[in-house]
């Protein structure tokens, strides 16, 4: 009878033993189980602006054509999937969908022309999962701008205001008022192109 009872409690004792190891293994695989990542679209970038003439602030909207991804990342949100990538705009795919033909190269020479290394402009993301902005190098000078933002499902879409006395450009910008000057001239007889320019940059994100 004491040999049963001792071999009983054995089997009782390693069938204990099995059940937390099980047990064990069950944590051990769902530990193992990955948040979902998120990466940007590449192609799926756009960046419009909006910029001013006028002392009534006439808007003159646009965009650039072309935007290269040149480093991009990963990351558990998607604005955290942002952080830290870079990209490249060449100023040459710019487009204000002007009927005469004569506004586009006016901007590319007497604005763009006369800043410095010109034929880029270049950033970086910087984001959070709640707080976004981008680094923008323009005229050899690097500022940064924050952003505000809307989240839709997986696209995003950001705006911000570049103060280009920031980079130092009120040079282009009176360079571009002089050439624009009957144009950018209101009711008031005053010429003025602003230096405000609202920016808007539309990407998507996908879950990996």
């Amino acid at each position: 009878m004491k040999k049963l009872t001792f071999a009983s409690v054995c089997l009782l004792l390693a069938i204990g033993m099995s059940c937390k190891e099980t047990k064990k293994e069950e944590k051990k695989v769902e530990s193992n189980v990955s948040a979902p990542m998120y990466s940007l679209v590449i192609d799926s970038s756009k960046v419009s602006f909006t910029a001013y003439k006028t002392t009534d602030k006439l808007p003159v909207g646009g965009t650039f054509t072309e935007i290269t991804i040149t480093e991009n990342s990963e990351g558990p949100t998607p604005l955290e999937a942002l952080n830290g990538t870079k990209f490249g705009i060449p100023v040459s795919s710019l487009f204000t969908n002007d009927g005469t033909g004569t506004r586009d190269p006016k901007i590319k020479e007497f604005f763009f022309g006369v800043m410095k290394n010109t034929e880029l402009i270049s950033g970086i993301f910087k984001s959070t999962n709640n707080t976004t902005s981008i680094d923008v190098t323009l005229n050899g000078e690097t500022q940064n701008i924050p952003l505000k933002y809307t989240i839709t499902g997986d696209n995003i879409t950001f705006e911000g205001v570049m103060q280009l006395e920031n980079w130092n450009a009120l040079d282009a910008v009176a360079s571009l008022n002089k050439v624009c000057e009957a144009l950018h001239t209101g009711k008031d007889g005053i010429s003025k192109t602003w230096s405000e320019v609202a920016i808007k940059a539309e990407v998507q994100v996908v879950k990996k």
